[in-house]
């Protein structure tokens, strides 16, 4: 296209479909993009959309769907031909201000065709609050743990559950927090099994990982 080569064969070759980074793009230059994916009868999802470039979209006639609270726009090609992903994933994560994160992984699970249960302010300065949502929390096969300040969330549901944790730290906290640095050292210095760290406030590759976790489960129970 000149300012991109879009990746239109990405969902046979890793199983998700072609994902778009909006902050840096021309309003003018995602919906062309978007464009292309209609032509070409495939799904797409955009990640940290801004509003004005949805309604610049939405405006100009292309069926998107977008959230402002996750910041996600996505087109889905053919509703009847929607992914479904067997298992389900927990994402749960410390505080409301951790929220933009959190729905950034649930929607992207869920767009994927992961089944997603959502835990939403259940860090652990209130220890009871996560521990009233536990054992529904077991029943995943995966968890995503998102979480600021001091990032112990993730370390605690690791050492509760026995499925992998997928831990994210968010730039949520105050100074010494340093933008998520200390979640995220936390984090990679954690005692607790089983976790594994993304970026900063990425909870689009913590959602991306954990349906790669249950489609090559699903692989090996095809195989048995």
């Amino acid at each position: 296209m000149g300012f991109a080569k879009l990746d239109i064969s990405r969902g046979k070759r890793t199983g998700t479909d072609e994902a778009i980074y909006c902050p840096g793009k021309t309003c003018e230059q995602l919906l062309l993009i978007l464009k292309k994916f209609h032509e070409d009868g495939c799904s797409v999802i955009g990640t940290r959309c801004s509003k004005e470039q949805f309604e610049f979209v939405q405006e100009r006639g292309m069926a998107a769907h977008y959230n402002e609270t996750s910041r996600i726009i996505s087109y889905r090609a053919d509703l009847r031909k929607a992914p479904t992903l067997p298992g389900k994933i927990a994402v749960c994560c410390a505080g409301t201000a951790d929220l933009p994160i959190a729905e950034e992984a649930a929607q992207t699970a869920e767009f994927f065709g992961a089944s997603v249960s959502r835990h939403f302010d259940v860090g652990i300065a209130g220890l009871h609050r996560l521990l009233s949502k536990i054992e529904e929390i077991r029943t995943a096969n995966v968890v995503i743990a998102i979480a600021g300040m001091e990032g112990a969330l993730a370390s605690v549901i690791s050492g509760l559950t026995d499925a992998p944790v997928i831990a994210v730290p968010t730039s949520v906290g105050y100074g010494a927090s340093f933008n998520g640095i200390a979640p995220l050292l936390s984090m990679l210095n954690s005692c607790a099994e089983g976790m594994s760290v993304v970026n900063i406030d990425n909870g689009f590759g913590a959602a991306l990982s954990a349906c790669r976790i249950l489609r090559c489960a699903n692989k090996l129970v095809q195989q048995k």
